[in-house]
């Protein structure tokens, strides 16, 4: 057998030392990384939008009727929890008569909210809840009415994606999107 040096001459590339410059350095810097990645990105980003590793975050947040169209809509940055929007959305509502809501909604600050202002909750207990409160299981069924809403404004490329770099921009085009489904 050959030493490695021969062989490696008749390999395309084999000329070249692996990993090291024509000085004999290692490539690779002290400090790696994208050019930028040490400054903070430039943008007017305004209240509404969170930011990850994968880019812009927003949650939207929605009540519907009892045919399922929207009747309000609110954004928020995507590491909020759904619960705190919570008064927002019932304050913007008016009146209502039950609020269905899935088990994140299961706390004890909102179904006081709710049972002051007269509003009978349909919300299933979360496994950590002793004791389980009791949910009307018939009623509950009626909660794939706002699923179906949200999978609506989904179809819309632009509200799917989250293009908009501006809170205010993506809400005007949730508030399009949820005009058009709402009359279609």
């Amino acid at each position: 057998m050959e030493p490695p040096r021969h062989l490696a001459g008749h390999v395309q590339g084999g000329h070249r030392q692996h990993g090291r410059d024509r000085n004999g350095l290692n490539r690779q810097f002290a400090r790696e990384g994208a050019p930028l990645g040490g400054r903070r990105k430039r943008g007017a980003f305004t209240e509404g939008v969170g930011r990850s590793r994968g880019g812009r975050t927003t949650a939207i947040h929605a009540l519907s009727d009892a045919a399922g169209r929207p009747r309000v809509l609110l954004i928020a940055p995507g590491n909020v929890h759904d619960v705190m929007m919570a008064d927002e959305l019932l304050s913007a509502a008016g009146p209502i008569e039950r609020l269905i809501a899935d088990k994140a909604y299961d706390t004890n600050r909102l179904r006081t909210l709710l049972q002051k202002r007269g509003v009978r909750a349909v919300i299933p207990s979360s496994a950590r809840r002793k004791p389980i409160i009791p949910h009307d299981r018939e009623a509950y069924r009626q909660r794939n009415l706002i699923e179906r809403m949200f999978a609506r404004l989904k179809d819309f490329r632009r509200i799917a994606t989250r293009y908009d770099k501006l809170a205010r921009n993506y809400l005007a085009g949730v508030l399009l999107a949820a005009a058009t489904i709402r009359w279609t």
